[in-house]
């Protein structure tokens, strides 16, 4: 089954507005290069090439995958990746990040990269933040295991493949679900030479005038030539003088593993049928001009490949390119640019089809020559300057939308409440959607109605009709048998469960809280003053740091409206003792990891938000010094290069010390907005403003995808941002955090937040409310 991504927005799918994609990327290119002798060296050094000479607007980084680290590395090298050095593959991937690429441009063989199949490449794609282009060199239709998942965790990842042949994007379709809208069919480049008679080539290069066959490449199993060789003696019979030269080193792997016993081999089988005398060898790996005067001083190029899944030939494209009268096994590349009379195919095997094909032409001189005309007009279809042009075309279609990422002075606009209310019945808000349309199947959620209320209460007027209904879920969620608010509960109206987690429990209590301190009905406050008083007490044995953190921010506005409330001074009192047994400067201060886990996870800015309100509750400076320290390295974390906001990634989770680029969630950039503004009132500079204006400006297309997370004109917001783009889900949780990070930007700002109406970023320093 096709996987066509139907839940997913592209910057190609999106609506761009007006702004305009820039002419020049970055582009990370990736794969073997010179001085590695093997295909895809030659490839990507080629690419590298070709690139730079006809699309010079574009800045190329070249990561080489070498074999080991003391592998040379050539001055257009900007890192060597060690085939089996997992740690490679990771600084690479944050090379790549801090260069500020645009693109990763990757070759991809199995065998170049290390680990089983070659997994180790998934380490970098997953952790680069850049769209990745994958050309891949080998589409396999029954691969192995390992290969399988490498390809279809590619395919969650990688923004657009390119296939050498129709066959290929065929195969990735059908057999790994990939949406076809991702494939591009860009076929084997190769160099443009003027057409030239073979006898005015072999005159170049010293080469004596007689029939001359061909096959080049790096030797091995599975390229044909004990067939060909078997081939000789018939065709010797009907063109004596005929000389077959095999051109190219053995494969450096097979040289490693057994020296040189297959060429020999060879070697051995054509002194058997007596025609050693009518093979020339050259062995060695020739560069490509040597290469190209090779190829054309033969009549006939012979590719006997008994794998007739391969899907790419550069030596094949080289020589149509050339002009060279082909014979072929019928192999997929051959298949097509053979195709209509370009070459002669022969079963594989079959060593009296290609004396049958080769006798065929060199008896008819004619017919040879019309071959080869044919072969060269095909080859025009194939030169560089037709593959820049297409891969050029596929850089510029992933390239994100340019839209300014420096600081912003335009006017935010307060997003409209109509994605917000039609998630909302009269039970509460739903937590998910399919689309734009709210999704019953998942019900509701005490997290959702939460920050619903929060925003309910932010509102004001406008929404004090709400305000209950979530105020209502929030009573109904407390348990009294278990001390607990529920969590999740059925489109039923059934609580799935007698208990939820500690985060969704610090959740209810912030929500509460600030009810008591900023709704609009007074009523309302002192309702929640009271279910604060009778469920806050039976909660404080939680020791989630972000549970904490909640209930801090919980505690603050209950002291803001009561400064004796004992339960709220007591949280405060005790999680400012837990808070202080964490490593708050950093578990590692000499490696620069200053966060007081080995992970960094989800909603990061409430962290540092409660530590200043800690430090404001207890006077005790030490909350405000570690506070700004996490916010400060979380900015450093979430900037790019390019300067604007790249909040940590959900695929982060679990991962020790390591940072994830996607997916994006939008409930980051709200947190981050609220920890600046909590910054500005114990510690003020412009930078925290700067640094929530970013983060609001992630939901403006201010992102890694140039992709409009948040709508203001319907108050709907994508579910997060990934590899691909943006989910076009719109749940609570995200709809909720782009209205609410609104809100708290606004506050911050010191502006008005009445709906519809345009407020412009002061440059006064922001006071507390």
């Amino acid at each position: 089954m096709v996987n066509v991504h139907p839940y997913m927005i592209t910057p190609a799918r999106c609506q761009r507005g007006t702004a305009k994609v820039e002419s020049a990327a970055r582009i990370a290119l990736i794969g073997g290069f010179k001085p590695t002798k093997c295909g895809i060296a030659t490839f990507t050094t080629d690419v590298y090439e070709q690139m730079c000479a006809l699309l010079p607007q574009h800045m190329i980084d070249v990561y080489a995958m070498v074999r080991s680290v003391t592998a040379p590395m050539g001055p257009e090298v900007t890192a060597n990746i060690v085939q089996e050095d997992l740690a490679s593959y990771k600084s690479a991937a944050l090379q790549i990040n801090d260069s500020g690429a645009d693109v990763v441009w990757i070759q991809h063989e199995f065998g170049i990269y290390g680990g089983v199949g070659g997994q180790m490449i998934l380490e970098l794609i997953n952790a680069v933040a850049a769209p990745v282009v994958i050309t891949l060199h080998t589409v396999l239709e029954q691969p192995s295991a390992a290969q399988r998942a490498i390809i279809d965790q590619m395919r969650d990842k990688v923004s657009r493949f390119v296939v050498m042949s129709s066959s290929g994007r065929d195969i990735l379709t059908s057999t790994y679900g990939i949406n076809p809208l991702y494939i591009h069919v860009v076929e084997h480049g190769a160099p443009d030479r003027p057409f030239k008679t073979t006898r005015d080539a072999r005159k170049m290069i010293g080469l004596a005038e007689r029939p001359t066959i061909m096959t080049f490449g790096l030797l091995g199993p599975g390229k044909g030539l004990e067939v060909a060789i078997q081939a000789l003696p018939m065709i010797l019979c009907e063109h004596p003088n005929a000389v077959y030269r095999i051109v190219g080193a053995t494969h450096p792997n097979l040289v490693a593993s057994e020296g040189e016993v297959y060429r020999d081999s060879l070697k051995t089988l054509a002194a058997n049928l007596g025609v050693e005398q009518s093979i020339e060898w050259v062995e060695q790996f020739l560069e490509t001009e040597d290469l190209l005067e090779q190829l054309a001083s033969c009549d006939i190029y012979l590719t006997p490949y008994s794998n007739l899944a391969q899907s790419t030939s550069g030596t094949l494209a080289y020589a149509v390119a050339l002009g060279c009268a082909v014979v072929s096994t019928p192999y997929v590349h051959a298949r097509e640019i053979l195709a209509d009379g370009v070459g002669m195919l022969v079963p594989p095997n079959d060593p009296g089809g290609i004396a049958v094909a080769v006798n065929a032409l060199f008896s008819d001189l004619s017919k040879l020559a019309s071959l080869r005309a044919r072969s060269y007009a095909r080859g025009r279809e194939t030169i560089w300057s037709q593959f820049v042009a297409r891969c050029g075309g596929i850089i510029a279609e992933v390239l994100p939308i340019t839209t300014g990422h420096e600081r912003s002075t335009s006017k935010p606009i307060m997003p409209s409440t109509e994605a917000f209310l039609a998630l909302v019945d009269d039970v509460g808000i739903m937590q998910h959607s399919i689309g734009i349309v709210p999704d019953r199947h998942h019900g509701y959620c005490i997290d959702d109605n939460a920050r619903a209320l929060i925003l309910a209460n932010q509102l004001g007027h406008d929404a004090q009709h709400l305000a209950p209904r979530f105020a209502a879920f929030l009573q109904h969620g407390w348990n009294p048998d278990a001390r607990s608010f529920r969590n999740f509960m059925g489109y039923d109206r059934r609580w799935l469960e007698p208990a939820g987690s500690d985060d969704s429990n610090g959740r209810a209590v912030w929500a509460i809280g600030h009810t008591a301190h900023e709704a609009y009905d007074p009523r309302l406050r002192d309702w929640a003053m009271a279910l604060f008083n009778r469920t806050a007490p039976h909660l404080m044995e939680i020791t989630s740091p972000r549970a904490m953190a909640f209930f801090i921010l919980g505690a603050q506005h209950i002291l803001a409206r009561d400064r004796a409330n004992v339960c709220a001074k007591q949280i405060v009192a005790r999680y400012a003792q837990r808070f202080a047994a964490l490593p708050l400067q950093g578990t590692d201060e000499s490696s620069g990891w200053l966060w007081f886990e080995d992970v960094v996870t989800y909603d990061n800015g409430r962290i540092p938000q409660a530590l200043f309100a800690l430090s404001t509750l207890t006077g005790e400076s030490k909350f405000a010094a570690a506070a700004v320290n996490q916010l400060s390295w979380l900015c450093r974390l979430h900037t790019t290069s390019k300067g604007f906001f790249r909040p940590v990634g959900s695929e982060g989770f679990g991962l020790n010390r390591e940072y994830r680029p996607f997916d994006q969630q939008p409930l980051e950039s709200w947190a981050m907005i609220d920890a600046c503004s909590a910054a500005m009132i114990v510690k003020p500079s412009d930078d925290w403003r700067i640094m929530a204006q970013r983060a609001y400006g992630w939901y403006l297309q201010r992102n890694d995808r140039g992709i409009a997370i948040g709508d203001v004109a319907t108050g709907s917001c994508y579910d997060g941002l990934m590899a691909q783009g943006a989910s076009v889900n719109t749940g609570a949780e995200s709809v909720l955090s782009f209205s609410l990070a609104y809100q708290s930007l606004m506050r911050f700002a010191g502006g008005q937040t009445k709906h519809g109406e345009s407020v412009i970023y002061p440059t006064t320093k922001a006071r507390p409310h």
